[in-house]
């Protein structure tokens, strides 16, 4: 009898109630008036999510520490960009974990995350956050230790490293707002970058991302990067190439490395998902009924849950 897989499904929470926020109107809103337009979109996806790609187990995998102080150490300017100035509030102050300042986020959106953990908790929808790292090092060490297939829900294209189409691991990569979901394997890597999962983690560090405060290297963009990994294999091909002047490298390439010798460095442990992360076992089964019913009926009133939390509870009581 052939061995029976289960899918697993890991929900890169942060980035998907983000896209919620801003694909629902503000105007859904709570009895009080409070918006619950990204608790009542994370719902609706999730349970499109069940319904379509019906996994077995799934984990929102959540951000302890968004910016870690292992990673700021190694680059300054990871993240800096996203600090909030002035800020005061807890997690804003210099402390545990390395945290070095709060992410600014829309002020309508940060009351409504306590109340999405509070829903997944009462529907008995595991959650994974471990101090001192990011959301992607847990889903990476999750999708590493999976015995089957697993699909990492993502809108953040680092996490595209991960994919392993031998063992199964794709990323479901919502195109536009939450309406369709691109599913990334490696044909798709190598078509639309050049390189497979471990290698996109080496062309992102070469090419930066403001978005991250990674500067990479000067002059490289993502096509040049492509060309190179191309022609040299990997990150460490290419700067074994720099310090041969018989490489084929031009004198200008070799230049643009030297320059960025310290930087990269320093940048492959930062930008490559961390797979050894101390993730506490967990039961990731799907329930077919609420965890807490009562407590789930008291959320449900409370922020007017409605018909997304009823899809979601129906998504799960009538999967196969």
């Amino acid at each position: 009898m052939p061995a029976v897989t289960r899918r697993l499904m890991l929900l890169d929470t942060a980035s998907l109630y983000f896209r919620a926020y801003y694909g629902v109107p503000e105007s859904v809103k709570a009895p009080d008036g409070t918006p619950v337009n990204a608790v009542r979109g994370l719902l609706d996806f999730v349970a499109r999510l069940v319904t379509e790609h019906r996994p077995d187990e799934l984990v929102a995998c959540l951000d302890a520490d968004w910016r870690p102080q292992w990673r700021v150490d190694l680059i300054p300017s990871y993240k800096q960009h996203r600090v909030a100035e002035g800020s005061t509030g807890e997690e804003g102050s210099t402390g545990e974990e390395g945290s070095t300042g709060e992410e600014e986020v829309p002020d309508t959106l940060t009351p409504q995350v306590p109340v999405i953990e509070a829903v997944l908790d009462a529907v008995g929808i595991a959650r994974a956050g471990v101090p001192g790292y990011e959301a992607d090092d847990v889903i990476g060490t999750l999708a590493a230790r999976a015995p089957g297939a697993v699909d990492i829900v993502t809108g953040d294209r680092d996490l595209f490293q991960l994919v392993d189409d031998a063992r199964g691991v794709t990323v479901l990569y919502p195109l536009k707002g939450m309406g369709s979901l691109q599913r990334t394997d490696e044909a798709l890597l190598r078509e639309k970058y050049g390189v497979d999962g471990p290698g996109y983690a080496d062309l992102a560090l070469l090419r930066g991302d403001p978005s991250d405060g990674l500067p990479g290297v000067a002059g490289v963009g993502e096509k040049t990067a492509a060309k190179l990994l191309a022609a040299h294999g990997d990150l460490t091909g290419i700067l074994a190439a720099a310090e041969d002047p018989a490489s084929g490298m031009t004198k200008a390439q070799r230049a643009k490395f030297e320059a960025a010798r310290e930087y990269l460095a320093a940048a492959p442990k930062v930008v490559r998902v961390a797979l050894d992360v101390p993730v506490p076992a967990l039961d990731a089964t799907l329930p077919r009924e609420p965890r807490d019913p009562e407590a789930l009926e008291a959320l449900a009133g409370r922020w007017g849950l409605g018909g997304s939390l009823e899809r979601l509870l129906t998504a799960l009581r009538d999967r196969p």
